[in-house]
């Protein structure tokens, strides 16, 4: 079965198989749950035990009414580790866009830590009431440790987006980042942890592209760079440090500013072959997106037709990171008190 077929099935709810381990013999199994408690100890004893700054708030100057950025997600939307608001991605997003888009933004924070997909529906009652411009959904790390069924999660995933682009919120969002880099999580756990969560980010991007949004690969972005720069990541060895929170933040800007359409696109000149626009039936889009650094996968047609003989359009883009405002740019780029 390729990469592809298993993100289509685990996206429709066709199968879920346990992640392979129906063959494994009861040894492995032991092992495979001490190493999941160890891991979750070291973790948990290393986690900051304190809810993250949430720096809800006007950021940057301009003429006209305020951008709405709501945020929804986990720990890693809500930005846990880092202690100052100007260090999670929420605040540095909205800095960087009030910058590109020469307007304020508003920054809605919802994104709770230790939040599943299936979160997703209060989250997005309340972002609804703030009748945002655009949201980030940053979720999946959970539903992997937990072992959600990947259908079930898809599917809150998929109902989420559906609502928010239904009231004409351009929705991005940052598929489950690549666990196997996780240094409390040893092998084979490791490897399996890697697999589950691939499939898992590459299932949401069906499911996100369906419902009308648009995914962003941070698989690779806290995958291979996160194991080769522990600096990337948070005292618990989990969760990003500042650092890593810009790194992933750079990543999903010229998705968040390109949906607004204040992407200026002589950003995109110059790009090496490898990171221009690519159409594949969505399935396919969404296996070579789960391992490649900051890819954006949306809906699009070919020849008039939005669907192919193996199923829905999608373009595959890559684009290059940019700087962001560092975390005293985005201090001062604040209007307003942020809200308690």
């Amino acid at each position: 079965m390729t990469r592809a077929t298993t993100a289509w099935r685990l996206a429709t709810g066709a199968a879920y198989g346990g992640g392979g381990l129906g063959l494994a013999g009861a040894g492995v199994l032991a092992l495979l749950r001490q190493q999941a408690r160890s891991a979750r100890r070291h973790v948990e004893s290393r986690t900051v035990k304190v809810a993250p700054p949430p720096g809800d708030g006007v950021y940057g100057r301009g003429r006209g009414r305020p951008i709405v950025l709501a945020v929804l997600g986990d720990s890693t939307a809500a930005g846990l580790g880092v202690d100052r608001a100007a260090q999670t991605p929420g605040v540095l997003l909205a800095a960087a866009l009030a910058e590109l888009a020469e307007r304020p933004v508003r920054l809605v924070r919802l994104a709770v830590s230790g939040a599943r997909s299936w979160h997703l529906d209060e989250q997005v009652d309340k972002a609804l009431r703030e009748h945002p411009d655009v949201a980030l959904i940053m979720i999946g790390a959970n539903d992997v440790t937990s072992r959600t069924a990947p259908e079930v999660s898809v599917r809150h995933l998929h109902d989420a987006v559906g609502r928010l682009t239904e009231a004409g919120t351009q929705v991005v969002v940052g598929t489950c980042p690549d666990l196997g880099t996780v240094r409390p999580i040893g092998r084979p756990l490791r490897w399996l942890a890697r697999r589950w969560s691939r499939q898992l980010a590459a299932a949401q991007t069906i499911a996100v592209v369906e419902a009308g949004g648009r995914s962003v690969s941070l698989g690779s972005v806290l995958g291979p760079s996160f194991a080769e720069d522990q600096d990337l990541f948070s005292i618990d060895e989990f969760h990003p440090s500042a650092a890593g929170y810009a790194a992933a933040a750079a990543v999903l800007l010229p998705s968040i500013a390109d949906s607004l359409g204040v992407w200026p696109a002589a950003a995109d000149r110059g790009l090496r072959n490898l990171r221009r626009d690519t159409v594949r039936p969505v399935a396919t889009a969404a296996a070579r997106a789960a391992g490649r650094t900051g890819t954006e996968v949306q809906a699009t047609a070919v020849r008039g037709s939005d669907t192919g003989p193996r199923g829905p359009w999608a373009r595959l883009r890559r684009r290059r990171p940019p700087d962001l405002p560092t975390p005293e740019q985005a201090e001062r780029a604040a209007e307003a008190t942020p809200l308690a």
